[in-house]
């Protein structure tokens, strides 16, 4: 049983030491443990540092792609490995490398495919109160739709089985964090959580430049997810709305008409018209959306299948 721990990273230079110095050599049950890190375009040396410190994989990119990006690539070099058992941790030291045989534990046990780790946001005060608003909107969200029981959905702290890693794909540039755990979900992969711990603050948050991007990436995301995996029901409900504010007025001409002063009222009528067209057609748009996403299922299960295959 193989393990590898993937360290996508950017400019860690400084933190990467220190991340590298408290991951587990042994852990029981593991046969082998490798470290890989993805250099995300890093201008600080960090595949050097990465190399000085015996890590066993390292993979560069020459520019910056962003941490989606990177943990992709991480996924596919551990699975390029041979690794048995996936494990994501992140360069700045924020995750509790001690707790990474907590984290594998339901995978050695068979009952899990996918496990996230729950960090203690509540009670943690370098989390402002905007950040922990964003996490819960976040996992909540990803819960209806994943039907999974993830408290803490944004966590980069994650372990996967192969066949879990196998099935999963990142399309959001931004993150992967959510994407991945709705991908489980829907294709069925038991995913768990446990408790961790985390580490006092290395650095400022890359991802979190300032609030509002944060807040606006966050958004957008969370729409994106309801788009690309609820196709029908986040149309059905932008045409309800449409449909229903074209009735709205309808009713309002009605009522004026009836009261004999509806001969000004004839703008309503045609905004009523275009507002319930526009409703209908984001109905079929919801349709199409929903078809091509079940083709999808099809093609990402036609790709587990060839990813499945033993090599050579």
């Amino acid at each position: 049983m193989k393990l590898i721990i993937q360290i996508p990273c950017f400019n860690e230079a400084n933190t990467l030491p220190l991340t590298l110095s408290d991951l587990p050599r042994r852990i029981e049950g593991i046969d082998a443990i490798e470290y890989l890190v993805v250099d995300d375009g890093s201008t600080d040396g960090t595949a050097g540092i990465a190399k000085q410190h015996g890590v066993h994989h390292v993979v560069r990119f020459p520019t910056h792609q962003g941490l989606a990006a990177a943990f992709g690539r991480a996924l596919s070099a551990s699975l390029e490995n041979d690794a048995d058992i996936v494990v994501n941790t992140d360069g700045d030291n924020q995750y509790r490398a001690k707790d990474i045989p907590l984290l594998i534990q339901p995978i050695l046990e068979a009952k899990a495919d996918m496990v996230i780790g729950k960090r203690p946001i509540a009670k943690n005060r370098y989390f402002p109160f905007w950040k922990k608003l964003m996490q819960k909107a976040g996992s909540w969200v990803v819960r209806i739709i994943s039907k999974t029981g993830v408290p803490d959905a944004t966590s980069g702290f994650r372990a996967f089985s192969r066949d879990a890693a196998l099935r999963l794909n990142v399309f959001d540039a931004y993150t992967y964090t959510l994407e991945t755990i709705i991908q489980a979900g829907r294709s069925n992969i038991a995913v768990a959580w446990v408790p961790v711990g985390i580490n006092s603050p290395t650095r400022e948050s890359r991802i979190i430049k300032n609030i509002p991007s944060y807040v606006f990436h966050s958004i957008f995301t969370i729409i994106r997810i309801f788009v690309l995996y609820k196709p029908f029901r986040f149309f059905a409900l932008c045409g309800s709305l449409l449909l229903g504010a074209g009735i709205l007025l309808d009713a309002r001409f009605v009522y004026f008409y009836l009261a004999g002063s509806g001969s000004g009222m004839v703008q309503s009528l045609i905004l009523s018209a275009i507002l319930s067209l526009a409703g209908f057609q984001l109905f079929i748009v919801g349709l199409l959306a929903d078809l091509i996403s079940t083709n999808r299922r099809i093609l990402e299960d036609i790709q587990f299948r060839i990813r499945s295959r033993p090599r050579g």
